[in-house]
């Protein structure tokens, strides 16, 4: 089955609203046409409007790093699904290991999480993936099993159809190791196995699963071209806009 992969930006804390602008400027132009996979951005709150405005239009989509499962309520600092649609974002990332690491998120939360984002029609990347120590410990298929057994609970086959997944090894992540092509694949493999035990084969067979973790120009063809990968989830490599779009049409 042919899978559109999805090349998403990842900004972190990084960027105000003017350098947001700038990037978007500069992005665009060296993107345009360019349909063969999805392009999506994910910037900090304070810029989602200035970036979802600048991108309308084009062939890129604009998305929040982090999305409250509640619909509203006492949860000071959060943003809910419906602020998010309501300024035109239409992704979201879910349980980022940055998230999981020091906003203590748990497998319970990102389910929860997933829930709501289906339920808006949002497009929910869900993230998983090993620390150092576990995949040195043989852990790794045990870890992602359980982290994406957790994050599906109680989502059917049926609207199972918008997730996307992204596998990003915890000890790739801005350290500048990155996951050998063979290593994700393989992770890969045992993600979209344990997909089609809780939700079938053909849903297995249908969703994207992104590499994230250390993507730079210099690695993206030798990753985005294994069957098994579907995109890729960029974090520093994903702040200069030259640097993105060379990873865009890897």
């Amino acid at each position: 089955m042919s899978r559109k992969a999805l090349i998403a930006a990842n900004w972190k804390m990084y960027k105000t609203p003017a350098e947001a602008k700038a990037f978007v400027e500069a992005f665009l132009p060296l993107v345009a046409g360019h349909t063969r996979d999805e392009i999506a951005l994910f910037p900090s709150v304070t810029s989602l409007a200035t970036v979802v405005e600048l991108a309308a239009g084009s062939n890129v989509s604009v998305g929040l790093q982090n999305m409250h499962f509640a619909e509203e309520g006492a949860y000071t600092g959060e943003t809910s699904a419906a602020m998010l649609k309501a300024v035109g974002a239409t992704h979201t990332l879910i349980g980022h290991s940055e998230r999981r690491q020091y906003f203590n998120e748990t497998d319970e939360v990102v389910n929860k999480k997933l829930h709501t984002a289906l339920k808006h029609g949002i497009v929910p990347v869900v993230c998983i993936g090993e620390v150092l120590a576990e995949r040195e410990a043989g852990k790794t298929a045990d870890v992602l099993k359980t982290q994406i057994t957790g994050a599906l609970v109680g989502i059917t086959a049926e609207a199972a159809a918008p997730i996307v997944i992204a596998y990003e090894p915890v000890w790739a992540i801005g350290t500048g190791k990155t996951a050998t092509p063979e290593m994700a694949v393989e992770a890969h493999k045992i993600v979209r196995a344990e997909v089609a035990k809780i939700l079938g084969a053909d849903v297995a067979a249908a969703i994207r699963i992104l590499y994230g973790g250390s993507v730079k120009p210099d690695n993206a063809t030798a990753l985005l071209g294994e069957e098994e990968i579907d995109g890729a989830l960029v974090g520093g490599a994903s702040l200069k806009a030259d640097s993105f779009a060379a990873i865009a049409k890897y």
